[in-house]
């Protein structure tokens, strides 16, 4: 009996798929967006051919998280270092210049269809347990288009044995039109605002906006050159929505709303003076469910109880 020969192994060829993961296309009424699947990131919004959201391209790895979703936490972890049930957790530092956990562990995550429609798609994800937090929850976002605009739902389930601190929220840079945003209309209807360390951002004390003038858009002003990258609270509300908008001076723009699942939101003006192409190219607006550094504060962050779910939401409408 002759030697069997050795069976190949399978030769797979080069990965295909852009930068930013796989393309889901939907539209409605006028919208459409583009979702891509690394991060769940919303890549484009436009309503009748118009930017509502800094596009980037679809074979780009994508900048600055913009339009990723964040979780199991938005923005920072001060030296990554918490506390939760007695026990004491260290997450990787992923901006190491700040020396600060940022915007949680699924930004570069690649998530799986559940659902894909003309006008919706659903995208999920688990957080394995790992160092930092060793907890499994399931993340499951859907973006759906209708008459008023984009909406994004994110719900977490927690699918492990114990409770899990947990929050979210997104990450798009709103574009009101033609300019920058030195050039729009900001109307925020937030009275108390997080003041941060000028190096680090981290968190030092909720004050009233009254105490901040140059950080007060109650009443609609152009932002111009005022440096915003701070977390708002205290929001004045219509039946339970809360409504930031930018415009134009044609009085066209965008605007984005959630409700009380949502008690913040991070504005910051999107600063990179050594890189001109972006440099306050558009306005993050970011609603979250808790505050910054939450998961030491306190100030928002759920317990997750085992089996049990959470979800919020936020939409993006033409102006």
């Amino acid at each position: 009996m002759g030697v069997p020969e050795a069976c190949p192994e399978p030769v797979e060829g080069p990965d295909e798929r852009p930068r930013s993961g796989r393309q889901l296309r939907i539209a409605a009424a006028g919208y459409e967006a583009v979702i891509a699947s690394v991060g769940a990131s919303l890549r484009v919004l436009r309503f009748e051919g118009r930017d509502l959201v800094v596009p980037f391209e679809a074979d780009e790895v994508r900048p600055n998280y913009r339009g990723a979703t964040l979780a199991p936490w938005p923005n920072r972890v001060v030296d990554g270092r918490y506390s939760f049930a007695g026990a004491e957790h260290q997450l990787p530092l992923t901006e190491p210049e700040r020396g600060q956990a940022l915007h949680g562990l699924l930004a570069w995550t690649e998530f799986t269809d559940r659902s894909v429609e003309p006008d919706r798609v659903v995208l999920a994800a688990t957080i394995e347990p790992q160092a930092g937090y060793p907890f499994r929850v399931e993340v499951e976002t859907e973006y759906r288009l209708g008459a008023n605009g984009l909406t994004q739902t994110v719900t977490a389930r927690n699918l492990g044995p114990d409770a899990a601190p947990w929050g979210t929220g997104p990450h798009p840079y709103l574009v009101a039109g033609p300019g920058r945003v030195d050039d729009w209309t900001l109307a925020l209807p937030a009275s108390a605002v997080l003041t941060v360390t000028d190096d680090r951002l981290s968190p030092i004390a909720l004050e009233p906006v009254d105490a901040h003038p140059e950080w007060d858009f109650r009443t609609p002003r152009p932002i111009g050159s005022t440096f915003i990258d701070h977390a708002f609270t205290g929001l004045a509300r219509t039946d339970g929505i809360a409504e930031v908008r930018l415009t134009t001076g044609a009085g066209t723009g965008v605007a984005m709303n959630w409700d009380e699942r949502c008690p913040w939101v991070q504005i910051h003006t999107a600063d990179t003076p050594e890189v001109v192409a972006s440099h306050r190219v558009g306005l993050a607006v970011e609603p979250m469910t808790c505050a910054p550094d939450a998961f030491n504060s306190g100030a928002g962050l759920v317990v997750l109880q085992p089996d049990a779910e959470h979800a919020a939401s936020w939409s993006i409408r033409a102006v």
